[in-house]
């Protein structure tokens, strides 16, 4: 059985494990957006034969709270032959039509929720271009603008008097091949999430050849640098503030300084064209030599052999043990 995303989901299925494991095993594919360690989580994680995760600090938690459980890294991907950089004359056609030759663009593709900062983003990219003019850069976001989890992004654009342009809201979906359009548009991709399990985007946005802004949390801090070089502009959090639910009792909650993220953004205004497109290249050989489609399916092609040969299933089921012996 394979099964993923957040533990709340799957709170119910764990609960009869002991029902489904002496017959298959278990499979999790999982990410965690962010420390201190969930030790809350310990118990769901040890209910499985094997977790996956998804993302290095996810990886470090499983292993850290549950060393004796089956643990395999295996990260998200995109598909490179659809994310890719467009031929330079279709690009500008497209540019060119939109008004947006002139114009450093940057880039939001997330939902419209608390932790994506939406509002925060919207309220800084206006101090931005009281900087730089109101004619010399537009943020395009990708989001449901009246999402109830989320901020009402045309009540903003309206309290700021942003009506030429500056902020333009893309509200229908669309195939990935449009979408890779949006990305190669854009000079840079934006993510400040105060938590962040992955954040795909940025990932397709570097397979697009186009570099990123994110705050250094989550999976957004193993993309934007590989610990050698940044493709890109990682912003270390200024605060981690504990906060939680009934259900998730803490987790950190990572905010960034606006004058850091200002000037993140200046950096990529004022840098060289020419710059921008080798950090942009040097950010798709990362997204090629560490996420890509061949690694990813080859991990979960072994992962499955081996948890088959180790573990088998229903009529072959074995090394599975529904107690545990312990010393008091």
């Amino acid at each position: 059985m394979w099964f993923m995303t957040d533990p709340r989901f799957w709170i119910w299925l764990w609960e009869m494990e002991n029902e489904i494991r002496p017959h298959i095993p278990m499979v999790y594919y999982h990410v965690w957006d962010n420390y201190p360690y969930p030790k809350y989580n310990a118990k769901y994680y040890r209910s499985n034969d094997c977790v996956c995760t998804i993302s290095k600090v996810t990886n470090d938690i499983v292993r850290t709270l549950v060393p004796d459980t089956r643990c395999i890294h295996i990260p998200h991907t995109v598909d490179t032959n659809i994310f890719k950089k467009m031929k330079s004359d279709k690009l500008e056609q497209i540019t060119n039509g939109n008004g947006l030759a002139d114009k450093t663009v940057f880039f939001w593709n997330n939902r419209n929720a608390r932790r994506k900062q939406s509002g925060t983003l919207m309220f800084w990219f206006k101090e931005f271009l009281d900087i730089v003019g109101h004619d010399k850069a537009t943020l395009i976001m990708h989001t449901e603008p009246d999402d109830p989890h989320g901020q009402d992004l045309v009540a903003i654009i309206e309290e700021l008097e942003l009506y030429n342009g500056q902020i333009q809201l893309s509200v229908q979906k669309m195939p990935p091949d449009e979408l890779a359009q949006l990305y190669n548009i854009a000079d840079c991709t934006i993510n400040i999430s105060d938590a962040e399990g992955f954040g795909l985007a940025t990932l397709e946005s570097l397979a697009c050849e186009t570099p990123i802004i994110v705050t250094m949390t989550g999976g957004l801090q193993e993309q934007v640098t590989n610990g050698e070089e940044f493709f890109g502009i990682g912003i270390e959090p200024c605060s981690k503030a504990i906060i939680g639910s009934q259900d998730v009792p803490y987790i950190y909650e990572d905010r960034i300084n606006k004058e850091k993220f200002i000037d993140a953004m200046l950096e990529i205004h004022n840098m060289p064209k020419q710059d921008r497109q080798n950090l942009g290249k040097r950010g798709r050989q990362h997204v090629l030599a560490n996420y890509g489609m061949a690694q990813f399916a080859g991990l979960w092609y072994q992962n499955f052999k081996e948890i088959t040969e180790l573990n088998g299933s229903w009529a072959t089921r074995k090394n599975y043990k529904s107690y545990t012996l312990e010393v008091i």
